[in-house]
């Protein structure tokens, strides 16, 4: 029932959002040198006024795609319990050999303007994210947008790679139910991979098979030019065969939308992974504070009874330069049962804020899984569809060029 009330309360029940036109532009980066880039329109419009039978004024402003990455970027870190959308791709890959990978290309940039609106309302309909002020500030101010993100601190936030390196490999008891969806990010993104791969070689496979019947309609043309009786049958005949090879462009042209809501799936297995890192770190902390609090707890117990129970440097020093009076140990024994009392209130808050993690992040995901069936189970079978009508064209064209082989 709560997730109901926030659905209810989204950003994307109160406003339209489009990303509506996309702008080559020029201008000077950081450096001061001069860059080519595209600017995306973000076009938003109140649902409410009309609902009440009134025309709401289009708000709009323009961004670019670094600044989406940026608002991403201060998603990921801000919300590490999310599995927050992924951004299109920055330059195309999974490519069959006619289409372009250049990221100023039409098509490419008009695909990716479709993935960033896409986006857009990925973030305003969850139920967490659409409330955040800087996404909401995204979408309507423009000017100093970039300041009021850095100002929230969130780079400094953000964990190292390298620190997240360290706690996969050096975490003790991991939760299995996180390790087993990392396994399965991994395993999701490698069976989209594959199948992207497999698209784009059927793809360059049915591009030549169609441009090929273009020969048909060539041979069938010059052949009318020679016959009497025979000649108005075979000139229709080429023409159903040339009106056959051009439609491949708009069929794979068509196919692209499928193949890029693949590709969206394919990101949001990094998303996936993300949380379970975010988790290892906290894991890992967990245990490190774990083991400084035990080890503590060992040193004030050997100082009040005076005994080592393990090998170490200050049993050494202790043989080597004599005993600490009794006040230096009653100071040392002092400041270790703060440390300890300190350390203590550490693991419960770390402990604490552990759960509250997994909780938070397990109801996310279970979210996700739902929207990814649905998402991936409605795209294969639209794509199935695509091409039986695909086929149902082609046995149509031969039909026509039947008739017309019937009526000479």
């Amino acid at each position: 029932m709560f997730v109901l009330v926030l659905m209810e309360d989204c950003l994307a029940k109160k406003m339209e959002i489009t990303v509506s036109e996309a702008e080559k532009r020029t201008g000077r980066n950081a450096m001061n040198m001069q860059e080519t880039y595209t600017a995306y329109l973000i076009e938003t419009r109140a649902v409410e006024s009309q609902n009440e039978g009134q025309c709401s004024p289009v708000d709009s402003l323009w961004r670019r795609y670094s600044e989406f990455e940026l608002l991403r970027n201060y998603l990921l870190v801000t919300f590490p319990h999310i599995v927050v959308p992924p951004l299109p791709e920055k330059r195309a890959d999974f490519v069959w050999h006619k289409l372009s990978a250049d990221n100023m290309d039409p098509d490419f940039v008009e695909r990716r303007r479709i993935g960033l609106e896409n986006f857009l309302l990925r973030v305003a309909s969850h139920p967490v994210l659409c409330q955040d002020k800087i996404f909401y500030s995204f979408l309507t101010q423009e000017g100093g947008w970039k300041e009021m993100v850095n100002e929230t601190g969130f780079q400094l936030k953000a964990d190292s790679r390298l620190k997240a390196l360290n706690a996969t490999f050096r975490v003790k008891n991991p939760d299995k139910r996180f390790t087993e969806l990392k396994h399965y990010s991994d395993e999701l993104q490698s069976v989209i991979s594959h199948l992207l791969r497999v698209r784009a070689r059927v793809a360059d496979r049915l591009y030549g098979v169609y441009k090929v019947h273009g020969n048909y309609g060539r041979v069938f043309s010059e052949w009318s030019a020679i016959e009497k009786e025979m000649g108005d049958g075979l000139q229709s005949a080429g023409h159903h065969m040339d009106v056959y090879a051009a439609s491949i462009d708009d069929i794979l042209e068509e196919e692209e939308h499928y193949a890029d809501q693949l590709k969206e799936y394919l990101f949001y297995a990094e998303a996936l992974r993300a949380v379970c890192r975010k988790h290892e770190l906290m894991q890992y902390d967990l245990e490190m504070a774990a083991q400084d609090l035990t080890s503590k707890k060992q040193q004030c117990e050997e100082l009040a009874t005076g005994t080592v129970r393990t090998f170490s440097l200050k049993g050494m020093t202790s043989k080597l330069f004599g005993q600490e009076t009794p006040e230096q140990r009653e100071a040392k024994i002092k400041v270790l049962e703060e440390q300890i009392q300190e350390g203590e209130e550490q693991l419960k808050s770390k402990n604490l804020e552990g759960r509250d993690f997994v909780k938070s992040a397990w109801a996310d995901i279970e979210r996700f899984k739902e929207q990814k069936n649905h998402d991936l189970k409605e795209a294969l079978i639209s794509y199935a569809v695509m091409q039986i009508s695909m086929c149902k064209k082609g046995i149509q064209v031969w039909t026509n060029a039947k008739e017309c082989f019937s009526k000479m």
